[in-house]
């Protein structure tokens, strides 16, 4: 069994997980991921100029999301 991989939420930042997955448009068409990358990030802000990509536009727009997961109860 494959271990899944994880996604990062970054504090008023975009997701980041590893460039090894496959990210794919509404129609099913890949997305280029550039070569030697080892994570990608993508655009929570939806500011991006390269979407689904972030830029760094975040930090320009004030977008904030600092989302902390709930620990299950024990």
């Amino acid at each position: 069994m494959t271990e899944p991989f994880t996604i990062r939420c970054r504090e008023n930042g975009p997701l980041l997980l590893p460039a090894t997955c496959k990210i794919v448009d509404h129609l099913g068409n890949e997305f280029a991921i550039p070569p030697g990358k080892e994570m990608i990030a993508l655009c929570r802000c939806g500011q991006s100029k390269n979407k689904p990509f972030c830029d760094g536009s975040h930090k320009q727009c004030g977008f904030l999301a600092a989302e902390i997961a709930v620990k299950p109860p024990t």
